[in-house]
Parts: C-alpha cells; structure tokens; sequence
C-alpha cells in the first residue's frame, strides 16, 4: 500500500470540496496501464457520473483491507432486504466473510455488500467513511460513495479513470485478485448449496480478459470494468454508461495492445552511478508505449544518505512530470 503524508491528505480533503461540475448523462470511458495506473487512452475520462456495482470494487477492497477477521457473518434484517441484485441471503443466517466478498464480486449481491459494510464498519454509514477514507488516501478525488453496492444517490459518483485506478490498485492485493479472476466458485452451508458463476462474460469468452465486474442501474446506465493481459501487457479498461460495453472493451484492448509495445527502458545488470558508487539493478525495468514516446521518459535514482557499504536505493521513471514506475536499485559504494 503506498504511504502518504498527512499533509497530503488533507489537502487531498480541500481539494475535494471542489470537484468537477456533475455530468446529468453521457458516456465515458478510459484505458489504463494496470502495472503502473497511467492513462493510455479515454474520452470524457474524468467526467464525473453514477458508477453503479462497480463500486463493489472498491467495498471488496476496503473489507479485505481492513484487517476484519474472516470470521462467519450474521446476515441482518437490513442486508437481507436489501433492494437490488442479490444473492438471496436470509436473516439471520450465517456465512463466511470470504464466502459474502465471492457472491459480492461474482454475483454483484447488494446483500453481501451490506453485510461485509456492517461487519467491518459497524455500520453501512461507518463502512462507507471507510471507502471514502481509503479513495482520499489513494487520490481519488473526483469519487465519492454512499452506500457499498452502487445503488444510485446524487452524490455517488466517480470518473471512467478513477474507477479503472480502483480496480488497478485493488489488483495489487493478492486476495482481492485470487477472488476477482475467479470465474466460478461453490460455497456449502448447513441449509443449502451455493453455486456462482462470474458476471462478467468477458471472463469466460476472452482469453485476455482474466478480471473485472459488472454493473447497471437506471441512473448509471451499463458500467464495466475489465483487466486484461496479453503477451507481458497488462491493461483495465472502463466504460460508463455504454450499451455495447462488451464490444467496446475487447474493441478499446485490441486497439490498445496493437498500438502500445512492452518495452525495457532500464536493463537489469550494473550501473555507474557516481565516482565509488555503483547499483545493481536486479529486475528489467518495462512500461507500455507507443512509437516515440520512449524519447521522453527521464530517469532519477535516489540514493540513501549515509556511508554504508551497501543499501538500497529507488530508480524513478517519469513521463513528463509525471512518475510512472519506480524500482529498488542496491547501492554498492
């Protein structure tokens, strides 16, 4: 998990009380480089609109994050009422913390959602401060949440390119991807048997397509998120509001992996970096790139303060202004 400043914090906090006019309709899309979160390809990217389920992204997330214990949940009178898609939870009953985040993320249960949010929060309001608390951490500025499951309010609202940051930083957490890339998954109760099988059409017809979620709502229109990999490359690509998503996404990934190449802008080995200093750059530094753009990368390696014989320091690759990945170099001096 990246680590921020509280003074970036808190300014991220002011900067969010004066966010972007609210488009009323519209569509909205974004492409980005799943490895590293920057913005490939979009069109009305950081338009805010109603995301719908998947918002689910971020609620698995921030459950899984929260350090509750995977213990067994007692479905409440309100989660089990729940209005919209659901996976039909009765009151009362009891089931797996990790049973609910498959039926949240397969199935798109707002009962599950409003379960998992009661257990971590200790309430669906204490949960949601938790969502809104974690997006401000990452530098999600242009979101804000209401409830855990998308169901359509005003103010629940985030940008085609945050969302496909959510799903990026979500990926980097190795229980939230063994549960997202999961196509089928069966869960046995004393009462009853479960069978789920994932949304997400993409999952099951398109060998790039190894994760995502589904949503829709009236407000929101169709709402898709989706990880792609193919040959080393890894991309997410969101659409808002598209009625034809599952043909706009494998048309955005086709597009995207012809016109971008994996390419080794740092070779593994040894380096020079200073009269007694050298680094040993252990793995290949590779980003995604289209004809011309390797010219405009620069490169800064930060090296500890200090005389130690050896200690690590981080080799920075930027973009413009913009930092795109950064990797550890050991540092021999």
């Amino acid at each position: 998990m990246k680590r921020t400043m509280m003074a970036v914090l808190l300014f991220s906090i002011i900067v969010s009380a004066g966010m972007k006019e609210v488009a009323a309709s519209g569509q909205a899309w974004a492409v980005i480089d799943a490895d590293t979160g920057r913005l490939l390809e979009g069109h009305n990217e950081n338009v805010r609109l109603p995301i719908a389920s998947l918002t689910k992204i971020w609620t698995a997330f921030t459950f899984i994050e929260s350090g509750t214990p995977p213990e067994d949940i007692i479905i409440s009178p309100q989660a089990a009422s729940t209005e919209g898609s659901s996976l039909y939870l009765q009151q009362g009953m009891k089931m797996e913390a990790d049973a609910l985040l498959y039926g949240l993320m397969l199935r798109s249960g707002n009962d599950a959602a409003r379960a998992l949010a009661e257990q971590a929060g200790g309430s669906m309001d204490g949960f949601v401060d938790m969502m809104n608390d974690k997006a401000l951490f990452y530098g999600l500025n242009d979101t804000v949440f209401t409830n855990p499951s998308g169901l359509h309010d005003d103010l629940h609202l985030s940008t085609a390119y945050e969302t496909a940051l959510m799903l990026h930083y979500a990926m980097e957490n190795d229980k939230f991807r063994k549960i997202a890339t999961t196509k089928n998954y069966k869960y046995q109760t004393k009462e009853q048997a479960y069978s789920w099988r994932n949304k997400h059409r993409l999952l099951h017809s398109e060998l790039t397509a190894i994760a995502g979620k589904t949503g829709f709502t009236k407000a929101a229109g169709r709402t898709l998120a989706t990880y792609f990999e193919e040959d080393g490359k890894n991309i997410i690509v969101v659409t808002l509001n598209d009625g034809d998503d599952w043909n706009t996404h494998k048309g955005l990934a086709n597009k995207v992996f012809s016109s971008y190449k994996l390419m080794t802008v740092a070779k593994k080995g040894r380096y020079d970096i200073l009269p007694g200093v050298e680094g040993n750059l252990e793995k290949p530094i590779r980003l995604l790139l289209k004809k011309g753009e390797k010219e405009k990368l620069s490169n800064v390696i930060r090296i500890p303060r200090g005389k130690s014989e050896k200690s690590t320091g981080h080799w920075t690759v930027s973009f413009g202004n913009e930092p795109l990945i950064t990797s550890e170099i050991q540092i021999n001096q």
